[in-house]
């Protein structure tokens, strides 16, 4: 006689499902991103032109110099690749959507959902930051490795430091832009608030330039922020500028960050909540 199983119990059907919701709504996302291929491949082509003109700019710094604070031309030209890659992915030219929705009012849609309204959120930007990462940053990596040849970490334990990395870094970059997007509770209008902080992101966080280029005293004021945690980390990991030891503590910094500005997004959202305002209600 077959014994049949027990049926999972009410605590294990509950984390159970607690897991289905972020899952779903990260796979919505991802699908979102898919759906428009056509939109992807031109944002592809844009980004790739602009790539050719940074390394243009990189390369012309370097002139006749073999090393320049411990990059050489091969690892400007990886650094280029690799931001190029990540500006989607990481939405490092601004990310609205969370005020839009309290400006709307349609964060009270969100609040009734069986979830966490910060991880609901985080659920659906991680979906879309894979899916702008398959479409468009895997792609740009491959441009750059045809043209020029890319650099690449080493072995096992590079890689699963440079992969630690990016999951951290993506992390710690929508903590801050959902942070960020909190001002609309406080504002009618806080779009410029927003482009102003994506101003500051970019140029801390090493889009712009390498941290290493800037004076030691821009970059000892930049080590006490969240922004090299949000990109800069992980291109020197993946470079090899920053190995060993030291690779441990740059992985334990945006870990971090990661956990100071995710109790700093609890604390600011639910301040907000007490002030949100939806039709009068």
């Amino acid at each position: 006689m077959t014994t049949m199983p027990a049926p999972p119990t009410g605590g294990h059907v509950s984390r159970l499902s607690r897991l289905a919701l972020p899952w779903a709504v990260a796979r919505l996302g991802f699908r979102r991103q898919v759906a428009y291929p056509q939109a992807a491949l031109w944002g592809l082509i844009t980004n790739s032109f602009f790539g050719l003109l940074r390394v243009a700019v990189l390369l012309a710094l370097f002139g006749t110099r073999p090393q320049v604070a411990g990059y050489t031309p091969q690892d400007a030209i990886t650094y280029t690749g690799l931001t190029q890659a990540f500006i989607m992915a990481f939405s490092l030219f601004g990310w609205f959507d969370f005020m839009r929705a309290v400006h709307r009012g349609e964060v009270t849609a969100d609040l009734l959902r069986p979830a966490s309204l910060l991880g609901f959120w985080a659920a659906q930007d991680a979906g879309r930051a894979l899916g702008q990462l398959v479409l468009r940053g895997l792609p740009m990596l491959l441009i750059f490795q045809v043209i020029w040849g890319l650099n690449w970490p080493p072995g096992p334990l590079a890689w699963a430091q440079v992969v630690l990395s990016v999951l951290l870094a993506w992390a710690c970059g929508f903590l801050f832009r959902f942070l960020v997007n909190c001002a609309a509770f406080w504002s009618p209008d806080a779009v410029g608030f927003g482009r102003f902080a994506w101003a500051v992101l970019g140029l801390g966080c090493g889009f712009l330039m390498p941290l290493a280029f800037f004076p030691e005293g821009f970059r000892a004021v930049l080590a006490w922020t969240p922004f090299p945690a949000m990109l800069n980390t992980t291109v020197e990991l993946w470079v090899g500028v920053t190995t060993g030891g030291a690779a441990w503590a740059a992985l334990g910094t945006q870990l971090g960050w990661t956990v100071a500005l995710l109790l700093a997004c609890r604390v600011t959202l639910r301040a907000g909540l007490r002030r949100l305002e939806v039709a009068g209600g």
